[in-house]
Formats: structure tokens, C-alpha cells, sequence
């Protein structure tokens, strides 16, 4: 059944789909399956960046201790306000080139965890190292990036920037997910 979340993201892909990647949002065996990654007792700093419609985001809804800081980030604007109105408990921010810039705007220095629904591959390799540039800075020592890709074309690059943990495979998602668990070194 298409609920109003599905055709909104239908929408943003036909027009965008570079940056939105997929036809409908992540299902909810993707969503836990990046979730499960954090240790959620500890998690005092949380980032999402490509929230889209908020399918990941529901499931960190569900597991955050209700003290912790949680920023969303979605460029798209009516994505954005939607994200807004459910779940106004959230930071929301638009812009993830911004990312260390918009957290310093909130006091906040550095993040547990960054979870990802972005295309990376679809970007330009400028605009990917941007991206990833960000994230390895907003990260404490030993946070952990977790992304979702459709392939393992940035292995490659997330090796360079931190130590891969996992990587897995989720075939219930359209189209099949790959989840990559990243941690950053200690300085």
C-alpha cells in the first residue's frame, strides 16, 4: 500500500533522482538493520543526513534516550517541513556540505553516530569528499559513520577515511541495500 511518505519520495525521485536515489523509501529491514549498529544506552549526539522522508529516522526515534540531541539533515525543502512536523522533537538543518558548521551553530562539537540514506555515488567526486570530509570531522574519536549504499562502489573511499566494520548485505529493501558500518580512528 503507497501511503503519503511513498509518494512524496516518488515525486522528489521523478523529478531529482540523483539526489534521491530510489523510487521509495528505506524499508524498515534496512532502517533497523543501520540502527542496530549504535550502542543506543551511550548515544548522547546523533546526525542523519538524507533523512528524505524519515523512514530511518523513525527507527532512531524509537531507540534514542529522550535527554540525547538528534539533527537531521534534508536539503530538499518539502521533505524538510515534513520531517519538521513529525518529529519536532529533532534538530532540522538542509544542508550536509554544512554539516560541521550547522552542529557548531547548536553547540555541538562533535556526534556519536552519523547515519546516511545519501546516494553517494551519485554525487561528483568533489561533492563526496565534502561529504565524507564533514562527517569524519563531526564524528568523536571512535564514532561510527552508518550508511546505506546499492553497491560497494564506496568501499574504496570509506576505507581511506575510516576503519570498515561491517559490511552487509540487506535484500529486503528496493533495491537490495548494502549497510556500512565505519568507525573513525582515534586521532
Amino acid at each position: 500500500m503507497i501511503n503519503n511518505h511513498s509518494l512524496l519520495f516518488l515525486k522528489k525521485f521523478t523529478f531529482n533522482p540523483k539526489d534521491v536515489g530510489s523510487v521509495i523509501p528505506s524499508s524498515s529491514f534496512l532502517a533497523n538493520n543501520m540502527v542496530a549498529a549504535a550502542m543506543w544506552e551511550q548515544a548522547e549526539t546523533i546526525v542523519e543526513i538524507g533523512s528524505g522522508t524519515g523512514a530511518i529516522t523513525q527507527v532512531i526515534a524509537n531507540r534514542v534516550k529522550s535527554e540525547s540531541k538528534v539533527i537531521l539533515f534534508e536539503k530538499d525543502e518539502e521533505m524538510g517541513q515534513r520531517l519538521q512536523l513529525d518529529f519536532p522533537q529533532f534538530i532540522r538543518e538542509s544542508n550536509a556540505l554544512e554539516l560541521v558548521s550547522k552542529l557548531k551553530k547548536h553547540n555541538i562539537q562533535e556526534v556519536d553516530y552519523i547515519f546516511s540514506g545519501l546516494p553517494f555515488y551519485n554525487f561528483s567526486p568533489v561533492m563526496r569528499n565534502q561529504l565524507i570530509s564533514q562527517c569524519k570531522e563531526a564524528l568523536k574519536p571512535c564514532g561510527k559513520f552508518i550508511a546505506f549504499q546499492y553497491s560497494l562502489q564506496m568501499k574504496k573511499m570509506l576505507s581511506e577515511h575510516f576503519e570498515i566494520e561491517s559490511i552487509s548485505l540487506v535484500p529486503l529493501n528496493i533495491p537490495p541495500a548494502f549497510v556500512y558500518v565505519c568507525k573513525k580512528l582515534k586521532n
